[in-house]
């Protein structure tokens, strides 16, 4: 178990400890690909891209937790975990980080106010977060043998 989210786990912290379940991943990961791929549908609106990359963003990111062993007790924890659960950078994480308040704001306060450039960054996020996803299911030697 990996020890960084097993100091997060517990009484009154952000996660807790639950066995994987292989179906609920594999049902979150189909649900985010179909998500991501019509995220790039351009006669879309933003606001409908926006929606459907980030949720998609966050099935794959919830995926990735649930695969160690994890429940968050909040949205936002599954990306800022993602170092740990699949070896995604700040350049990931504070994308997806910063896609969340904005869509926190859209859903609390009716305020969806999403650019172009966010939503390609949130795109490129996302497709980080399947490739690492691709790269745990087949993974590539880094030196020949």
């Amino acid at each position: 178990m990996n020890s960084a989210l097993q100091n997060l786990a517990g009484p009154g912290k952000p996660l807790s400890v639950e066995l994987p379940d292989t179906r609920e991943i594999e049902g979150l990961r189909r649900s985010g690909l179909a998500r991501l791929q019509d995220a790039r549908n351009t006669t879309l609106s933003l606001e409908g891209r926006f929606d459907l990359d980030y949720n998609a963003a966050h099935a794959l990111c919830l995926a990735a937790l649930r695969r160690q062993g994890f429940r968050p007790s909040h949205r936002y924890i599954v990306f800022q975990t993602l170092p740990h659960t699949l070896g995604a950078g700040p350049e990931v994480w504070r994308v997806l980080d910063k896609c969340h308040q904005q869509r926190n704001i859209a859903e609390y306060e009716g305020e969806l106010d999403v650019s172009e450039r966010l939503v390609v960054d949130l795109i490129q996020a996302c497709d980080a977060v399947r490739i690492a996803w691709q790269q745990l299911d087949d993974p590539s030697p880094s030196t020949p043998r």
